[in-house]
């Protein structure tokens, strides 16, 4: 197996939140199927998808109400502690809930928050100063 991941999809009870969440961050859709699924570009060469959780559980042959994102951050590296405060407040104009506010982090030096999608999907917004993203989008630890 390659060392890729090329999608990753999260079961959704409110399709039409997380689009209007993603849409108001300025996400644009790759492929929108309504009452089906969406896919958003998240990286270079990675999607991002959401599908409706009844769908998605029949597609995992699993029960609906036995679906929930737990024990997993989707995370974004920004240029400053002031464009983690500014994404937070974008975020939670645009639907998410902020699960710990801009601070210092424990760990790493970093300047980070956690804010949910209207999903649950959690995000960590995050300055590290010792950690960059080139312009193509790799990551550069330290």
């Amino acid at each position: 197996m390659g060392q890729d991941v090329h999608f990753i999809t999260v079961a959704a009870p409110d399709l039409d939140a997380a689009r209007r969440f993603y849409d108001a961050l300025g996400w644009r859709a790759t492929l929108d199927v309504p009452a089906e699924i969406v896919f958003y570009r998240s990286a270079p060469g990675q999607l991002l998808g959401f599908f409706q959780a009844e769908k998605f559980a029949r597609d995992q042959g699993a029960r609906a109400e036995h679906l929930s994102v737990s024990g997993l951050t989707l995370s974004q590296n920004l240029s400053s502690r002031a464009e983690v405060i500014a994404l937070v407040d974008r975020m939670v104009a645009a639907g998410g809930t902020v699960r710990k506010a801009p601070q210092q982090g424990e760990f790493g030096g970093v300047f980070h928050a956690h804010v949910a999608d209207p999903n649950g999907l959690v995000w960590e917004v995050a300055h590290n100063p010792a950690w960059s993203v080139g312009p193509d989008g790799s990551v550069a630890l330290g």
